[in-house]
């Protein structure tokens, strides 16, 4: 299988250095939106989707003023999935697969670009986003962006472990070699996803962490600004904190099998895209 690294949004977010690290306290930080393509025997699969044409073209209506104000989202449809696997010589058709770590707005924007393909999910996302009932569920889940009623394929957690993980083995119509990874916390049905390569295991570990620094083995660090976004925005902290840990202890003791990467770091982005 062949994966594509793609950044699908970049976001200029405010904190400065309560983000970063470093810099000004003034000064906006790029995020990016972190998705895979992967070519298989069965077609295309895209692992999240960042935002999409329709989000582009309108904001407002689509992403929410809140949104807009605090991450300040490029807006451009060449940063889009579609745009970008047009580029490599695809059609939006060849998009068989999406698979969705979870549904917020910047990870499931571009759904509507590819109207065809099944959507793979945890059942307890789809059931917190169809319906979202809190004024956080609300901003997070834009139900404009799921209007054109995707093929929903929705699973719960069964089968063999990976890793000590419990995870899904087998997706519909997917090779066994992408595997759905839960990771609950930051939402109700929080996935990671893992990609077996000939290089090892890739594991897209979507909002499970925000910063490199908090998946040193050792020492963990994040930005105070990333922290108090991660515990502010999780459904549950103490999850996200439990699967962080148990994410730290896979680099601890699995470094050379797996590389794990978050959806918004962009020096895991550079690093994972040069194959570094």
């Amino acid at each position: 299988m062949i994966v594509h690294h793609l950044n699908c949004a970049t976001q200029c977010v405010i904190g400065g250095r309560l983000v970063s690290g470093n810099g000004s306290l003034l000064q906006r930080t790029p995020l990016v939106s972190h998705c895979l393509l992967v070519e298989t025997s069965s077609g295309l699969v895209l692992v999240d989707t960042g935002l999409g044409l329709h989000d582009v073209e309108n904001p407002s209506q689509r992403l929410g003023n809140g949104f807009l104000f605090l991450a300040r989202p490029r807006l451009d449809p060449e940063e889009t999935a579609v745009r970008q696997i047009e580029r490599l010589g695809f059609s939006r058709n060849d998009v068989r697969h999406i698979i969705v770590t979870h549904l917020d707005l910047d990870h499931a924007g571009g759904l509507a670009d590819f109207p065809a393909a099944q959507v793979h999910l945890l059942e307890q996302e789809y059931a917190a986003a169809i319906t979202p009932k809190s004024f956080t569920a609300r901003y997070r889940y834009r139900t404009s962006q799921w209007q054109h009623e995707p093929n929903w394929i929705r699973y719960q957690v069964q089968g063999e472990s990976w890793f000590g993980f419990e995870c899904v083995r087998q997706m519909n119509g997917l090779p066994p070699e992408i595997l759905l990874v839960p990771l609950t916390g930051h939402t109700h049905g929080h996935t990671g996803v893992a990609v077996s390569t000939q290089d090892g295991w890739l594991l897209h570990a979507g909002d499970a962490y925000y910063h490199r620094g908090e998946m040193d083995p050792n020492k963990p660090y994040c930005p105070l600004g990333l922290m108090l976004v991660q515990r502010l925005g999780a459904v549950n902290d103490w999850m996200r904190r439990r699967n962080q840990e148990r994410l730290r202890q896979l680099v601890r003791e699995h470094q050379g099998e797996i590389r794990i990467f978050s959806a918004h770091d962009p020096v895991e982005l550079e690093y994972c895209a040069a194959g570094a």
